[in-house]
Formats: C-alpha cells, sequence, structure tokens
C-alpha cells in the first residue's frame, strides 16, 4: 500500500519572500507616489503577506477546502466593513479639516 507523499512546504523560500514584501512596503513609503496609491500599495503587499502566513504557517494550503473558507470568511467580511465605513471616514476628516481652515486667523492686514 503506498501513501500519498504531502510536499512540505520550503520555510526558508517563505521566509525569503516575506522579508522582500516587508522591505519592500518599507520602500514604498518612500517612493513619491500618491498618498492614495501607497495605501493601496501598502495594503495589497500586507494582505499578500497575510496570505503566505494563512496558507504556509497556518498549513491552509493543505487542508480542506472548507476549513479554507471558514478562514477567509472573517477576512472577507473585514473588507467589505472597511469599504463600507469608508464614507464616514472620510467625511469626518473633511469635516476637521474645514473647522481648521475656519479657525485660521487672517495675518495679511
Amino acid at each position: 500500500m503506498e501513501h500519498a507523499h504531502k510536499e512540505h512546504p520550503k520555510y526558508m523560500r517563505i521566509f525569503w519572500i516575506l522579508s522582500g514584501l516587508t522591505l519592500a512596503e518599507v520602500g514604498v513609503v518612500y517612493l513619491p507616489f500618491p498618498t492614495v496609491v501607497t495605501a493601496l500599495l501598502l495594503i495589497g503587499m500586507a494582505c499578500s503577506k497575510a496570505a503566505y502566513v494563512a496558507l504556509y504557517f497556518m498549513h491552509l494550503k493543505f487542508e480542506q477546502k472548507t476549513l479554507t473558507a471558514i478562514a477567509l470568511t472573517p477576512f472577507i467580511i473585514c473588507i467589505f466593513l472597511v469599504f463600507m465605513l469608508l464614507p464616514d471616514l472620510m467625511a469626518g476628516a473633511r469635516h476637521e479639516g474645514a473647522k481648521a481652515e475656519s479657525h485660521a486667523v487672517d495675518t495679511s492686514h
């Protein structure tokens, strides 16, 4: 009787990928991109790092699909909530900015 051999992940390869993504995140902060582009790049790299950790160190890559769906569901809900609350956060930032501008003293006289 033959046993199915599961290939074990090469942890040093995953380590170097995660290290490279971390260095890329640090580098993106110093690039002259608009804030929105920088934020989207950082969020994308953070999500890919989280996926690597979940797949290899939490062994989701080698589990049944149902367990992966169970682990992925809170992530999807989190993304949904962030995008649903984003208009409220942006409206609050605009409101605070308008309040600061209205309190500015005119020193041109």
